[in-house]
C-alpha cells in the first residue's frame, strides 16, 4: 500500500506567501509528496518538497507553517517528528510538530543575520515506533528584512591636504558597513555629506565613500582645518541612516614670506668682548609656527667686513639675535652700520608675493670699557745654560695697553715660580735669575722650565694679563762618562771566551753623552802590550789579551771620554781577574782549574813543604812556650772552641794592593759567590783552602759578612803582617812532646791534608 506525506498549506500559504512550486497547485490542501503515481514502464520516483520561506522577526506566534500526512495508516495511528538546528539542535525550540496531527509550528523569532535557513528531516513511525516512510527534507529559508542600520567602520575620520590643492584631488576615503543581506536593497548603501560649512570645498562619492577636493581656494592661514558631517543611508539612499565626521587638515606650504617689524633697529656692544648678545630683530611670518616654512634665517649682506658679528634665530620666538664674535675695539672703530637679510629655511613658492620689509637696517655703538693690557708675544721662549748664575739675564717679558685713550701705567708681577727662580722687575718686565737651579728639579719638564708673569694697569677696577714664559735649560756637558762595570774576569789564553765588554754611562744629555771613547790609559804605555780594547758600538768596548799574562787580579787604568763640546774625560780602574777557562771559554773554579792544568802534589814537592813547616816549627817553639803558661790544654775539641780570630793574609808581589787595609784591590761583590772568588783568587798550582771542615768557624763566619773585605782569601805567601792575633796550628802549643799530640783530626781537614795525617797521626 502506497504512503504519502500530506502538506496542508492552507492560510499558510495565505499569510506567508509561500511558494511550494509544485505544478497544477494554486491553492492545495494536501499534497502527497511521497506519492508515486502508477505508471507503465516506469519506475516510481519520491517528490522533491521546495524551500519554505517564511519572513524574519514575525511576531504572531505560535504559527503553523506546514502539515504533514501518511496516508498508509488511519489518523491517530502515525506519530510523526521532525529533527535538526532549531529543532533538536541549536537553537533549540525554533520549530516543533504536533505528533499526532503533524503540524509544524514556528515558535520563535527569527534572525537572518544569524540564522539565513534551516533544514529539517521530518519522520513517520507507527505507534510501534517502526517506520512507515523514508524520512524527507524539510527546508525553511528566513526571509531578510531591513532591520539593520549601515554602520560606519570609524566615528571620525581625518584626512590632510596641502593648501592651494588643484580641484580633485584625494583627501580621505569613509567606510561603512550593513548586516542586511547584500543581495538585496537592504544594504544598498549611498553616501552624502550633510554639512561642512561656506563655500562647499569638498565632495564625497555616494558609491565608494571618497573624499576629494572640487575648487580652489583652500588657504591654511585662513582655514586650517575643516569639520565635514557625513551620512550613509541603505535601501539605495532611502532607508535607515547614520553619521560620522570628517576633520580635513590643511598642511602648510611656504607661501608667505617673513618681514622684520621694523625698518631699522638701535643697538650697543661693549669692546673687547666676544661671545655676548647685542640685541634682538623681530620678524614675522604666517606660516605654521614651528615649521620650516616658518622658521628664519638671517644674513649680514653689509657693514661687517671682519666678521665681527653673527645673527643666530631664536626657534621659540623666530627672532634674530645679534651678538659679537669677534671683540670689538673702541679706539679703532666706535660705530657699525649693517644690512640684515630674513628668509625662509626652506625656499619660497614661486607664485608667493615677496615681503615688504625682507632687510632691515641694525646701528651698533661700541661702548668703550677698560681693556687688559697684551703681552707683544705670549707665550714667550728663551733659553739659558745649565746652572747659570744668579743675576743672569732671561728676557724682557713686555705687555702693551690698548686703551691709548686712557692714561694708565703698566705694573709687572710673579704669579707662577715653583722654584723661586727668577725675579721681575715691577716697572719694565725684566726677568732674570736669583738663584742656581738645581739639574734635578722636579718643575723641569723635559728641558723646559715654565713660568707665569702678570701684567696689570692701574685703573679702578685693574684689568690683568696673563704670560707664560718658558725657560729652555741648555744642557752643559759637566760630567765624564762613567766606567760600567768597573771589574770582570778574562781567560788567561787569548783565543778563549768573548772578551770582557764594556760600557760607559753619563749623567749629561745628549748631545753631550754617547757616542763614548774607550782608551787605555796613556800613562801607562806598558798596558798595550798585554791588552787590547776595541770600539763595539757608541757606547760599549771590548777588552782582549794579546798575550797569555799571569792568572790573578789586574788593576787597568783605562781613560774614557764622551762626544760634548768641550768633550769630559775620566781615567778610571777597572779590576780583571784573569783565571783558567775551560772549553766553552767560561772561569773554571776551584780544584777544576787545577785538574785542567795537570797540575798535583808530588811527593818530593810533599817532603819541602814538611820541611818547611817543621823549620817554623823550630822557630816558634819559644814563643810557643812562654805562651803555654797562659792557655788551656790542648784536646781533640780545641779548634771547635777556639774564639781567636784566624787570619791569613798573603800578598802577590806584583800587586798594587798591600796588606788588609788595601781593601780596593778586591771585587767585593765577589763575596756573593764564595766558591767562585776561591777558584779566581788562589793561583793555580798553589792548594786551595779548605771550608769544609767542622774547625772552619772562622772562615764561614768571615764568608756570611758582606760588609768586609775578604780577608779569608789565600793569595801567594809572603808577608804576614805585624802583631797578628791568629793564633798557631802548631803542636807545641798543646804539648811539649809529639807523643801527646793526636793528629787524627788532620783528617777531618779534606784530602789534602791526609798526607800530613799519615806522617804524624797514630799507625
Amino acid at each position: 500500500m502506497d504512503t504519502v506525506l500530506l502538506f496542508a498549506l492552507g492560510l499558510l500559504a495565505q499569510s506567508l506567501d509561500l511558494s511550494l512550486g509544485v505544478p497544477g497547485l494554486r491553492r492545495p490542501g494536501l499534497l502527497f509528496p511521497w506519492h508515486r503515481a502508477p505508471s507503465p514502464g516506469r519506475v516510481r520516483r519520491a517528490w522533491v518538497i521546495p524551500p519554505i520561506s517564511v519572513s524574519e522577526n514575525y511576531k504572531r506566534l505560535p504559527y503553523p507553517l506546514v502539515q504533514i500526512k501518511s496516508d498508509k495508516q488511519q489518523l491517530g495511528s502515525v506519530i510523526y517528528s521532525i529533527q535538526g538546528p532549531g529543532v533538536d539542535e541549536e537553537p533549540r525550540g525554533v520549530f516543533s510538530i504536533d505528533k499526532f496531527t503533524g503540524k509544524v509550528f514556528l515558535n520563535a523569532l527569527l534572525d537572518r543575520e544569524k540564522m539565513d535557513r534551516f533544514r529539517l528531516r521530518a519522520f513517520a513511525l507507527d505507534l510501534g515506533g517502526s517506520t512507515l516512510e523514508e524520512p524527507t527534507d524539510l527546508e525553511i529559508v528566513v526571509v531578510d528584512q531591513n532591520d539593520n542600520r549601515p554602520v560606519f567602520l570609524q566615528e571620525v575620520f581625518s584626512g590632510h591636504v596641502l593648501e592651494g590643492a588643484v580641484p580633485g584631488t584625494f583627501v580621505t576615503r569613509a567606510e561603512a558597513t550593513d548586516a542586511d543581506d547584500p543581495e538585496t536593497d537592504n544594504a544598498a548603501l549611498r553616501y552624502s555629506i550633510l554639512e561642512q560649512g561656506s563655500p562647499q570645498l569638498f565632495s564625497i562619492d555616494e558609491h565608494t565613500g571618497e573624499i576629494r577636493t572640487v575648487q580652489v581656494g583652500l588657504d591654511r592661514e585662513v582655514v586650517a582645518v575643516y569639520n565635514l558631517t557625513l551620512q550613509v543611508a541603505d535601501m539605495s539612499g532611502d532607508g535607515l541612516t547614520s553619521t560620522a565626521s570628517a576633520i580635513i587638515t590643511l598642511e602648510d606650504v611656504n607661501d608667505n614670506a617673513p618681514g622684520f617689524t621694523r625698518a631699522e633697529f638701535f643697538m650697543e656692544a661693549p669692546e673687547a668682548m666676544s661671545g655676548v648678545d647685542v640685541g634682538r630683530l623681530e620678524v614675522e611670518d604666517k606660516d605654521l609656527p614651528g615649521s620650516p616654512n616658518w622658521a628664519a634665517k638671517f644674513t649680514i649682506l653689509e657693514g661687517d667686513p671682519d666678521g665681527h658679528f653673527a645673527v643666530r634665530t631664536d626657534p621659540k620666538t623666530n627672532e634674530g639675535v645679534l651678538s659679537v664674535v669677534k671683540p670689538l675695539d673702541y679706539e679703532s672703530r666706535d660705530q657699525y652700520d649693517l644690512t640684515v637679510e630674513v628668509q625662509n629655511e626652506v625656499p619660497l613658492q614661486a607664485a608667493a608675493p615677496r615681503a615688504e620689509r625682507g632687510q632691515a637696517r641694525v646701528s651698533v655703538q661700541v661702548r668703550d670699557v677698560n681693556e687688559a693690557p697684551v703681552f707683544q708675544e705670549n707665550p714667550l721662549r728663551t733659553s739659558l745654560a745649565e746652572g747659570a748664575a744668579p743675576g743672569t739675564p732671561v728676557a724682557t717679558f713686555s705687555a702693551r695697553d690698548p686703551d691709548t685713550q686712557q692714561l694708565q701705567r703698566l705694573r709687572y708681577s710673579k704669579d707662577y715660580d715653583p722654584e723661586d727662580w727668577l725675579q721681575v722687575d715691577g716697572a719694565t718686565g725684566w726677568v732674570q735669575t736669583q738663584s742656581v737651579l738645581s739639574p734635578a728639579s722636579p718643575f723641569l719638564k723635559d728641558g723646559w722650565y715654565r713660568a707665569i708673569i702678570l701684567a696689570y694697569d692701574d685703573a679702578s677696577p685693574p684689568c690683568t694679563a696673563t704670560g707664560t714664559l718658558s725657560i729652555e735649560i741648555l744642557e752643559v756637558n759637566d760630567h765624564a762618562p762613567e766606567l760600567s762595570p768597573s771589574s770582570g774576569s778574562l781567560c788567561s789564553e787569548p783565543d778563549q771566551g768573548p772578551g770582557l765588554l764594556l760600557g760607559a754611562t753619563d749623567e749629561d744629555l745628549p748631545p753631550h753623552g754617547a757616542p763614548f771613547h774607550f782608551q787605555l790609559s796613556p800613562r801607562v804605555p806598558e798596558l798595550a802590550r798585554n791588552w787590547s780594547l776595541s770600539q763595539i758600538n757608541m757606547s760599549h768596548a771590548r777588552l782582549r789579551l794579546r798575550h797569555q799574562v799571569q792568572e790573578g787580579l789586574h788593576r787597568l787604568s783605562l781613560l774614557l771620554r764622551d762626544s760634548g763640546r768641550p768633550p769630559q774625560h775620566r781615567e778610571q780602574l777597572l779590576n780583571v781577574t784573569v783565571c783558567h777557562c775551560g772549553q766553552d771559554g767560561v772561569c773554571l773554579q776551584g780544584a777544576a782549574a787545577l785538574r785542567a792544568k795537570g797540575t798535583g802534589i808530588s811527593l818530593g814537592a810533599l817532603v819541602i813543604m814538611l820541611a818547611s813547616v817543621v823549620l817554623l816549627l823550630l822557630l816558634a817553639l819559644p814563643a810557643a812556650i812562654l805562651s803555654r803558661f797562659r792557655r788551656r790544654p790542648w784536646d781533640k775539641e780545641l779548634l771547635q772552641g777556639l774564639q781567636d780570630d784566624l787570619r791569613d793574609n798573603v800578598l802577590n808581589y806584583d800587586e798594587q794592593g798591600g796588606g788588609e787595609e788595601d781593601q780596593d784591590a778586591y771585587d767585593i761583590s765577589q763575596l756573593r759567590h764564595p766558591s767562585e772568588l776561591a777558584a779566581l783568587s788562589a793561583p793555580l798550582g798553589r792548594p786551595l783552602l779548605r771550608r769544609d771542615t767542622p774547625f772552619s768557624w772562622g772562615l764561614e763566619a768571615a764568608d756570611s759578612d758582606l760588609s768586609v773585605p775578604p780577608y779569608d782569601t789565600a793569595l801567594i805567601y809572603d808577608y804576614e803582617g805585624d802583631g797578628s792575633m791568629a793564633g798557631t796550628l802548631s803542636s807545641i802549643l798543646s804539648s811539649l812532646g809529639d807523643e801527646d799530640q793526636d793528629y787524627s783530626c788532620l783528617r777531618d781537614w779534606g784530602p789534602r791534608f791526609a798526607r800530613l795525617a799519615d806522617l804524624y797521626g797514630p799507625l
